[in-house]
């Protein structure tokens, strides 16, 4: 601006039609950052969900997420085979191939759904027991992360908040736990589970999954939790020295109202780059045991199981293994970049 403009007095009526472009100049950057801290408040939630769509591959895993989901959840609708049903005379049929059968009711005028990735060896479509094999993989992520989700952050948030003997005693716990072979817990519990649930679940929902995905979730319930744990734990021990957490004490907070309404609010960053990155590795776990034969129980489809039952036919029919492998490779890798992603939303540290 011009001098003469700068000593005017603000109480002076001003007339806009004296003023010109000389009268003006452009904002220094240290203007414009100032204007940048004062414009409109955010929460921490949608600052991180702004940069987050910032990340190509961030958003480009979640568009892939969304469609595999799509696909889960439609294509058991359109098409009309089930994952155990067996078409008589289509063994091992490439994609897009029809049966003998198939050709002369296509022949007669009538419709026939093709088999997108194939049949296996007993004519059963391999399409939709790809897509109710991710279905199994996917829930089995989901849920054992929720599982880890809960059981880690109650637990590493009362040993962080409470300190002293107990933080030790509880911790020394957590130390225990970390020495247990998993692999090893999960044999061991099928065995056991199939002597004393066997009999017990069939002619139930358990019974689809089988016995052997039961001992996984336990395992995932009683090992995978502490990690989760740890990492809650050490932002407590920090976040719990703040004033608006000692405040929060003298008025007479109680305990459970502080964890919940203070500290974990502010381990939101934690909890959700460790839970996304939680579920590529429950897939992964979950299909090498299914490829090892401790998934889910037949005729239950997994990506694992598929892919193991593969493997005798491997010369021949090479798209049997590969339809079940790409799947888990594009599952697993778009929910790892999309846990990359939120890491660098999220993360504070990781902000310039």
């Amino acid at each position: 601006m011009s001098e003469n403009f700068k000593k005017a007095p603000l109480s002076a009526q001003v007339d806009l039609s004296k003023f010109t472009l000389a009268d003006f100049t452009k904002a220094t950057e240290e203007e414009k950052r100032q204007q940048e801290v004062m414009g409109e408040s955010t929460t921490f939630f949608k600052d991180g969900m702004r940069r987050l769509r910032r990340n190509p591959l961030a958003m480009g895993s979640i568009v892939v997420l969304i469609l595999i989901v799509l696909v889960i959840f439609i294509a058991p609708i359109v098409v009309p085979y089930g994952y155990a049903q067996i078409v008589k005379g289509a063994g091992n049929l490439s994609p897009f191939q029809y049966s003998e059968k198939e050709l002369a009711a296509i022949a007669a005028g009538e419709k026939v759904f093709p088999h997108i990735f194939g049949t296996d060896s007993l004519g059963r479509d391999y399409f939709i027991r790809v897509v109710f094999g991710a279905r199994v993989s996917l829930g089995v992520g989901v849920f054992a992360s929720l599982l880890v989700l809960v059981i880690g952050m109650l637990y590493g948030s009362i040993s962080g908040y409470l300190g002293g003997r107990v933080d030790m005693i509880m911790m020394r716990v957590v130390d225990i736990i970390y020495s247990l072979p998993d692999m090893l817990l999960i044999i061991l519990l099928s065995v056991v589970l199939n002597e004393t649930l066997g009999g017990l679940i069939k002619g139930t929902v358990f019974a689809k999954v089988g016995v052997n995905m039961i001992a996984l979730f336990i395992v995932f319930g009683l090992l995978y939790w502490v990690s989760m744990a740890r990492l809650i734990r050490g932002q407590i021990l920090t976040i719990k020295q703040n004033e608006y957490v000692l405040a929060a004490q003298c008025i007479g907070t109680s305990t459970p109202r502080i964890i919940r309404k203070h500290i974990l609010p502010n381990c939101l960053s934690v909890i959700i780059i460790t839970t996304a990155l939680q579920i590529p590795s429950a897939i992964f776990t979950e299909s090498y045991l299914s490829f090892i034969g401790l998934g889910v129980s037949a005729p239950m489809p997994s990506l694992g199981s598929l892919a193991n039952e593969a493997r005798a036919g491997l010369q021949s029919y090479p798209s049997k293994l590969l339809f079940p492998a790409m799947t888990i490779c594009l599952i697993v890798l778009a929910l790892n970049l999309l846990g990359d992603g939120l890491r660098d939303a999220f993360d504070p540290k990781l902000q310039r």
